[in-house]
C-alpha cells in the first residue's frame, strides 16, 4: 500500500555539475526536493519505487544499483540507483536521464531507509495503463514509496524549449492544484495529447502515482511551483 510519494521535477540542470555557473539558480528547487525525500524517510516504507519517464531503451523496471551517467551532459559524473553497490538482479543497462537524476538525489540526501527500485514509463502510456501499472507498483508491498519524476510544460516562455504556448501555464497550474491536494481523479483526468503538445514529461509518472494513491487516503503538499527556464518545476509531497 502506498504510504508516501514525493514528487520532483527531472532537468539534468538539478545536478550543479552539470548546471556549473547557473548552479546556485536552482538551490531552493533543491531544497524543495530534499524536504520531499524527507517525508518519503519519514513513512518508514518497505520498498521505494523510483518513476519516471523514458524512451524506449530505458522503459520497464531498474533493479537496485543499476548504473547512470551524465557523461552524455559532459560531467564526467556517475551514480547509481539506490547505492554505490550494485544489488541482485542489477544489470549494466544505464538508467535514463531522469532516473539518474533521482539516483543522484537519493545520493545526496544518503537514502538508506528502504530498498530502491527504478520504473520507466514511456510517455506515449495510455492514462488508463499507467492507472493500473500504479495500482500494481502500490501492492508490491505492506508499505511502498514512490519517489515520481517528471517536468511540467516546457512552453511557458518564448525562451522556453518548447517556446511560448498559451495554454501551458493553465495545464501546469491544474497539476500544481492537483498535487497539492493529492486530487487522484485530476491526476487521472489530465489531457495526454494536449500534454504531449506541451512536452510535459511528468504527465504518464503522475498517473502512475493515481494508480498507486487510489483509496490510500493520502494527503498532499505543494513545496515548489517555478519555471525559471520556461519549464514547470514542481515539488511536491504527500503522506
Amino acid at each position: 500500500m502506498l504510504v508516501a510519494a514525493a514528487v520532483c521535477p527531472c532537468p539534468p540542470l538539478l545536478v550543479p555539475a552539470v548546471a556549473v555557473g547557473a548552479a546556485s539558480e536552482l538551490d531552493a528547487l533543491r531544497a524543495a526536493c530534499t524536504d520531499a525525500l524527507g517525508v518519503l524517510a519519514a513513512s518508514r516504507p518497505d520498498l521505494l519505487v523510483v518513476v519516471g519517464p523514458a524512451d524506449e531503451s530505458g522503459r520497464g523496471v531498474h533493479p537496485q544499483g543499476t548504473p547512470g551517467s551524465f557523461r552524455g551532459f559532459g560531467v564526467d559524473l556517475d551514480v547509481r540507483l539506490g547505492g554505490e553497490v550494485p544489488g541482485p538482479g542489477a544489470s549494466e543497462r544505464e538508467l535514463p536521464p531522469p532516473l539518474a537524476v533521482a539516483a543522484w538525489l537519493l545520493q545526496r540526501t544518503g537514502w538508506s531507509d528502504a530498498p530502491v527500485e527504478g520504473l520507466g514509463v514511456g510517455e506515449p502510456l495510455a492514462a488508463e495503463r499507467c492507472v493500473q501499472v500504479g495500482g500494481e507498483v502500490g501492492e508490491r508491498a505492506e508499505r511502498v514509496a514512490l519517489l515520481v519524476m517528471g517536468d511540467a510544460s516546457a512552453c511557458r516562455t518564448l525562451k522556453a524549449p518548447g517556446y511560448l504556448d498559451e495554454r501551458a501555464a493553465g495545464f501546469d497550474a491544474k497539476v500544481a492544484r492537483a498535487l497539492a491536494a493529492a486530487d487522484v481523479a485530476a491526476l487521472k483526468a489530465l489531457d495526454a495529447e494536449l500534454a504531449y503538445e506541451l512536452k510535459v514529461s511528468g504527465r504518464a509518472p503522475w498517473q502512475v502515482l493515481a494508480g498507486a494513491a487510489e483509496g490510500a487516503g493520502l494527503g498532499g503538499a505543494l513545496l515548489y511551483d517555478d519555471a525559471p527556464y520556461g519549464v514547470g518545476y514542481l515539488v511536491a509531497a504527500w503522506s
